[in-house]
């Protein structure tokens, strides 16, 4: 099967040698395992950190995010055959799916929405994953909860925060308050749904006392946490919640102590790395979110379709991963 690989960690995303071609064996479905033709695929943060930072022993695949169509499945599947299309977020500790076929654990994938074409849906497993574990997880915020509080998502223009906010805006009864900070990035965080959207490159208190709003309930950070975390806990309310994904270099939680602010992280991958008990509720989740698709509530977060799925348009991708300047999601499709 064809791959696009790494094999040296650190190379710009513009060195033809950071992504390349190679021809591998098509990998064999183990007992709990469907063997995945991919169709399509998104490219995360994740991958662009991992090719930057993390020396594979010898060629790794990067991506995780796909849908496709099942070849194969294991003796210990259910639920699945060969030709169903299904989508998930995968297992970062597997091979990934920049590859013609990729395997997932049938426990994390489930069957893709039937509304929207494999580029739009190849957008969501794993942002739709992270924001719902987010909110609904590790906020504990209730679906049809949330009156009269708010709710502040800095980066809410990105992947993440795509998704997130359309699930806090249709699935709860937050005000939603977007950052983003280009006019196509604000203007996108509106057409989402967010009730209110500020700059994040300036002081985030006095807009958020400009729009009426004196301090905020609860935050999630989706990026650049340092450069954002004395604001938060400026405007964060006496016992509300702070919730992060990206990797600050240091996080010293003192100063969360004064107004007992509780401090959640959220890593989509855990579940899979760590085998636990409720692996099962990411199929839960990835099935429901098809079904919202399907019913018009929630809508793709495709930013750009970058073209087929090769090493050149790969690193194109993780060029602009790199610039921090992707609205939505970055999805290739077909070979």
């Amino acid at each position: 099967m064809k791959a696009i690989v790494y094999d040296k960690a650190g190379l710009p995303a513009t060195d033809p040698a950071s992504l390349y071609e190679v021809e591998l064996p098509t990998p064999v479905a183990g007992e709990n395992d469907l063997l995945v033709r991919v169709s399509a695929i998104a490219v995360n943060p994740v991958d662009a950190k991992l090719r930057a930072a993390v020396q594979p022993p010898g060629p790794r695949i990067l991506g995780w995010d796909a849908v496709g169509i099942v070849e194969a499945t294991g003796t210990a599947v259910s639920g699945f055959k060969a030709g169903d299309v299904v989508w998930f977020a995968g297992d970062i500790t597997r091979q990934g799916t920049y590859a013609e076929y990729a395997l997932v654990d049938h426990r994390i994938a489930s069957r893709a929405p039937t509304s929207i074409s494999a580029a739009e849906a190849a957008a969501l497993p794993l942002t739709g994953i992270t924001a719902w574990e987010l909110l609904f997880d590790r906020l504990r915020i209730a679906e049809n909860g949330g009156r009269g509080e708010r709710l502040l998502v800095i980066g809410a223009a990105g992947g993440v925060g795509s998704i997130l906010v359309q699930l806090a805006t249709k699935l709860t009864k937050l005000t939603v308050i977007g950052t983003a900070s280009r006019p196509e990035t604000k203007a996108w965080v509106s057409e989402l749904g967010a009730h209110d959207v500020i700059d994040h490159t300036k002081p985030l208190q006095p807009q958020l006392a400009e729009l009426g709003h004196a301090s905020v309930d609860h935050v999630t950070s989706l990026t650049h946490t340092e450069q954002y975390y004395a604001q938060i806990v400026e405007i964060l309310k006496p016992q509300g919640q702070f919730a992060l994904i990206d990797d600050p270099a240091t996080l010293d939680a003192l100063p969360l102590k004064r107004k007992s602010i509780s401090l959640h992280w959220e890593f989509m991958f855990t579940r899979s790395m760590y085998r636990t008990s409720d692996i099962g509720k990411q199929h839960d989740l990835l099935a429901r979110i098809a079904s919202l698709i399907d019913e018009g509530v929630l809508k793709t977060t495709l930013g750009e379709n970058l073209g087929v799925i090769n090493a050149a348009n790969l690193r194109k991708a993780h060029e602009l991963l790199d610039s921090h300047r992707a609205r939505g999601k970055l999805v290739l499709s077909g070979f």
